[in-house]
This record gives structure tokens, C-alpha cells and sequence, in this order.
């Protein structure tokens, strides 16, 4: 299952990528904007911290089909490594994965909001689907179900799709997105790091931090030589 970072802010991603079994990396054009720096130097950084094997989504800001697959391809002749291009799940956004199928970029299909969403982009070629958890519970939906559903259609009709679902507010719709059966997760890094917070952790850690020091003195198993 792929844990992917949902942020544009280069010290958080680079924290990040050093204690975390990190995949790649989502952008969206807000979370570039609020960065406030020029968005290709931007990516570019983004890319130099995460190597170029690991993932990188970028989104297409166009609304025409023609467009988009210019862009798409602008963006994959502009920056290096493993590009992923991200298209939202409109008429003409689902013609684009289309041509870009043909083209051999490869796409995530964005803003989906229900199974019948995901089924027309993995039908169109599309290599992930990104529900929006949260924002389809803000609507009165049931974000866990519709990635439950989508995973499910996957199966059933062997679409190789695979469920990246986004848009989280808390920690226990991430588990739950997990036993829902999604390929991965992207996640702000916040909620990341908030996937190994618990206060018995630190206390369990302590005490047998402690008990060590009072038997043996030493802060490591390591034996430290002595003239």
C-alpha cells in the first residue's frame, strides 16, 4: 500500500522522506500557490529531495482536452524522473486520459466524488483514481464507502486502476480507508506523522530508557573502550 505525501512544502517533504517509507508526492494548484515561490523551480525542488524514482503528481490547470495534453506534456519534457499527471474527472478531463493513454503519460484521475467517476477514468486509462475522502463526508456522503465501492468495481471487472485516496481530516479515516482496501493513501504531512503519534509510545520508552540507565549506566548497548 503507497503512502504519499500531499504537500508542496519542501522542509515538511524532506523531514518526511528521511523517517518514512515515502512513495512520492502529490501537488494540486492550491497547494503550489500557497507556497509562494515560482512553481517550476518549486517542482524541480520537490524532485531533487525525493530522487527520481519516487512519484511525482503534478496537475493540469487547463479545461480543454487539447490543452491539458499540452501542458501534461510540458510537464513531463520540463521535469525529471517518475511523473504522474493529474487530471480532474471532467467530460474533457476524462478525454485527456484518454489521449494521454495513447501518448504513454501516464495519469491520475482527480476530484472523484463517486464509483462511476473512478470506473469511466480507469476505463479511459487512467493509472490511479484520487477519491476525496473528506470532502464526499462534508457532502453528506460516506467517503469510506465510495473507496470501498471503487476498489470493489476494480476487482470485479479486472481494471488494473489503482484507489489513491486523499482529502483527510483525522487519522481514523486513514484507517479506515485502509481496511476499505485503497492502493495507497496521500496524506497532508501533519497527518503523516500523526500515524505513529500516541502518548504510550514515548512513556514506554522512557521507563525502559530508565530502567537501563539505573542498572547499567550506559545510554547504549554499545560498549564504549576505555584507556
Amino acid at each position: 500500500m503507497q503512502l504519499v505525501i500531499d504537500s508542496a512544502n519542501i522542509e515538511k517533504i524532506n523531514k518526511l522522506i528521511e523517517f518514512f517509507p515515502i512513495d512520492g508526492v502529490t501537488t494540486n494548484p492550491s497547494i503550489i500557490v500557497n507556497e509562494k515561490k515560482p512553481y517550476l523551480p518549486l517542482l524541480k525542488e520537490i524532485r531533487t529531495v525525493i530522487g527520481d524514482k519516487k512519484e511525482l503528481f503534478v496537475q493540469v490547470i487547463s479545461k480543454n482536452a487539447t490543452d491539458m495534453v499540452e501542458e501534461a506534456k510540458y510537464i513531463c519534457e520540463t521535469l525529471s524522473g517518475n511523473i504522474i499527471i493529474k487530471v480532474p474527472v471532467t467530460m474533457e478531463g476524462i478525454k485527456t486520459i484518454k489521449l494521454l493513454k495513447q501518448e504513454g503519460i501516464r495519469t491520475l484521475a482527480t476530484t472523484v466524488y463517486t464509483p462511476m467517476n473512478a470506473y469511466l477514468a480507469a476505463k479511459a486509462g487512467a493509472e490511479y483514481v484520487a477519491p476525496y475522502v473528506n470532502r464526499i463526508d462534508n457532502l453528506t456522503g460516506n467517503g469510506v464507502k465510495v473507496v470501498s465501492e471503487i476498489t470493489d468495481i476494480f476487482t470485479r471487472h479486472h481494471l488494473s486502476c489503482k484507489v489513491l485516496a486523499a482529502s483527510f481530516k483525522n487519522v481514523q479515516q486513514i484507517h479506515n480507508i485502509c481496511l476499505a482496501g485503497a492502493h495507497g493513501i496521500t496524506a497532508a504531512p501533519e497527518l503523516i506523522e500523526a500515524l505513529i503519534a500516541h502518548p504510550s509510545i514515548e512513556e514506554n520508552v522512557e521507563k525502559f530508557r530508565k530502567d537501563w540507565l539505573e542498572q547499567y549506566g550506559e545510554e547504549s548497548f554499545i560498549v564504549k573502550a576505555t584507556k
